[in-house]
C-alpha cells in the first residue's frame, strides 16, 4: 500500500486555510492545523487552535494574516497540541477566546460553536455559516482520534451523531488533510468505532481481560506511542461496554 500524500496545508476555500505546524509526529500525523477563517474580503480573522508555544509557528500565522487584526481565537479543546500556545498567540494578537459553545458572528462569517465530547470533555467543533466543519480531534483527516483520559467513548459516538446532521460539505479537522466527502468521513468514522467495539468485545469473550492483552489482541503488536494511544482507546471501550 502506498504512503498517503504529506499534507501541507495553505489555502482550502476562499474562507478556510490551514497555516501547519512542524509538530508532525504518531499523535499530530502532519502537524497540528491551525485554520485562519474569514469571508472573503473581510478586514478580520478568526483563528482556531493556535498550536504549541511555538515562535516559530506564530510567525508563520503571523505571515498569513500578513497585518490583518485578530477578531476571535477557538480552542477546540485543552491539548497542549492545539492551545499550548493560546496565551502566548493572544498577548501578541489580541482577541477574544472562545473554549465554550454558542454562536458567533466575526470576520463575515456565521460561526455556530458546538459541544462534541469524546476524544476530550471539553471538544468543541466549528460549523460555518457556509457548511465548512472545524472538528478539532473529533475526526481526523486520516485514521481515527483517541478517547483521552477526560473522554468518553458514548459522548463520542453521540457527537459524531450530531455532526452527521449538520449537512456540512467539508470537513476541516484538527490533523492530517481536508476532507471534501464530510459526510462520507463522519460515517466512516462511526462504523470504525462500532467496528471496533465489536472487537473489543469478542477478545473480552476470548478471556482478555487486562488492557494490554485486548490492546494485542485487537491490534497486535504496537510500540511507544501508538501502543499508549490504543491503550487509552481500549480502556475507554471497555468502560463504555461495563468491563472496567
Amino acid at each position: 500500500m502506498s504512503a498517503p500524500e504529506p499534507w501541507t496545508g495553505g489555502p482550502v476555500t476562499d474562507r478556510a486555510t490551514c497555516v501547519l505546524q512542524g509538530n508532525a509526529g504518531p499523535m499530530t500525523l502532519d502537524g497540528t492545523n491551525t485554520w485562519l477563517l474569514a469571508a472573503p474580503g473581510a478586514p478580520d480573522v478568526v483563528v482556531v487552535d493556535p498550536g504549541e508555544d511555538d515562535a516559530v509557528h506564530r510567525a508563520a500565522i503571523a505571515r498569513v494574516l500578513a497585518g490583518r487584526p485578530v477578531a476571535l481565537v477557538v480552542g477546540t479543546h485543552h491539548h497542549h497540541d492545539h492551545v499550548g500556545g493560546l496565551a502566548a498567540f493572544v498577548a501578541e494578537h489580541p482577541a477574544p477566546v472562545v473554549r465554550t459553545a454558542g454562536r458567533h458572528r466575526a470576520a463575515g462569517l456565521d460561526l455556530r460553536v458546538l459541544a462534541t465530547p469524546g476524544h476530550t470533555a471539553d471538544s468543541l467543533s466549528v460549523l460555518l455559516g457556509t457548511g465548512e466543519l472545524l472538528t478539532g480531534d473529533t475526526v481526523l483527516g486520516r485514521g481515527s482520534t483517541v478517547i483521552a483520559d477526560d473522554g468518553d467513548l458514548g459522548d463520542h459516538l453521540a457527537s459524531l451523531d450530531l455532526l452527521l446532521g449538520l449537512g456540512a460539505g467539508v470537513l476541516l479537522p484538527g490533523h492530517g488533510p481536508v476532507r471534501t466527502d464530510a459526510d462520507a468521513a463522519l460515517r466512516t468514522q462511526r462504523e470504525h468505532r462500532l467496528a471496533r467495539l465489536e472487537q473489543v468485545r469478542r477478545a473480552w469473550a476470548a478471556g482478555h481481560r487486562d488492557v494490554d492483552d485486548v490492546v494485542e489482541a485487537v491490534h497486535g503488536p504496537l510500540e511507544g506511542k501508538l501502543r499508549w494511544a490504543a491503550a487509552q482507546s481500549i480502556r475507554a471501550q471497555l468502560h463504555h461496554l461495563g468491563y472496567g
